[in-house]
């Protein structure tokens, strides 16, 4: 898992991005928990680690407008909410895999909205 390399990047929707794995692993990513975890200095407190974005603050319906490549270790997303300071890196990635396998219990989606979209905490 630590090495594992993405074979294929496909785009489902707007709403969604599924992964598949060098080591055979698929993984099906929404927008929305995507954005949520973002890694950028942004979003999460630099000296803390703490985040900054409230859990639920980022609402279902938000879209991945792009995806590029960064080197052989990241990708770079832009979303509809014109956040896109974010590199997610491959092992990032893999360890945000929200399959059941993955992530026991499962995702609880947000609400459809969400107050104003990527809201910080106080």
């Amino acid at each position: 898992m630590l090495n594992s390399m993405p074979t294929k990047i496909k785009r489902v929707s707007p709403a969604r991005t599924d992964i598949y794995w060098s080591d055979g692993h698929v993984g099906s990513y929404p927008s929305w928990y995507l954005r949520e975890r973002c890694p950028c200095a942004e979003c999460v407190d630099e000296f803390t680690g703490k985040r900054k974005l409230a859990p639920g603050s980022i609402a279902a319906s938000l879209e991945r407008v792009d995806v590029t490549l960064v080197g052989n270790y990241a990708l770079h997303f832009t979303w509809s909410d014109n956040h896109s300071t974010g590199l997610y890196t491959f092992g990032y990635l893999r360890s945000l895999c929200p399959c059941p396998e993955c992530l026991p219990g499962g995702l609880k989606e947000p609400s459809p909205r969400v107050g104003p979209e990527g809201s910080f905490e106080a």
